[in-house]
């Protein structure tokens, strides 16, 4: 299977976790530990709901789930972050978006745009050997309104010098592919299970 871009995309934007890195279930993983620590569950369903949120909404959500209380939601996110950074070594790529990332460098801006922070996104990146391939990160730290609202993609056009209408995303993440739409950008799901339809339906 093959991604294709929309014939008026002038430039491309790609969502993280989930699509350029393979890193759901490491996140996983790390929430696990984190929950062990505090004594607490952690429902995977928290993972396809807020996919794209930054990790401290993940955290208020566990606290608020588990009736934690006492729990410093930013402590928990420190903790979920060193947890994640120490196996960054775990993660691997989507070959099938990446691709795309190879095809298009040198003829087309690319940018990251992501729910995860900013050191996050440039250890993912650095393991996966991709942070040079883009003109533009913007991560969970670079805007003060996240998805499912479209500042951060808006962010990627800016950066790019690119119109916003003229971009593609490349999404898995039900927050994420509400932001590109309301963004007005072409946008593309690339959850395995939509890959088996059409790649043309870009709205």
């Amino acid at each position: 299977m093959k991604l294709e871009i929309h014939p008026q995309a002038k430039a491309l934007i790609f969502d993280l976790d989930g699509t350029l890195s393979d890193s759901l279930p490491v996140h996983l993983d790390t929430w696990n530990k984190v929950c062990a620590h505090y004594h607490c569950h952690f429902d995977p369903e928290i993972m396809v709901e807020m996919t794209g949120a930054p990790t401290i909404d993940f955290a208020r959500r566990v606290i608020a789930e588990n009736n934690l209380k006492d729990v410093d939601p930013e402590e928990m996110v420190r903790m979920k972050q060193q947890s994640f950074w120490d196996s960054a070594y775990l993660l691997k790529p989507y070959p099938v978006v990446v691709d795309l990332v190879y095809k298009y460098y040198g003829i087309l801006p690319m940018a990251v745009g992501t729910g995860a922070s900013r050191r996050s996104a440039l250890v993912q990146l650095g393991q996966l050997k991709l942070t040079s391939y883009f003109k533009a990160i913007v991560s969970a730290d670079d805007v003060t309104i996240h998805k499912p609202e479209p500042h951060t993609f808006l962010k990627c056009a800016e950066l790019m010098g690119v119109e916003s209408t003229l971009c593609h995303v490349f999404e898995d993440g039900d927050l994420g592919l509400r932001a590109a739409k309301a963004a007005g950008m072409f946008v593309t799901d690339v959850r395995p299970w939509t890959l088996n339809g059409s790649l043309t339906d870009w709205h």
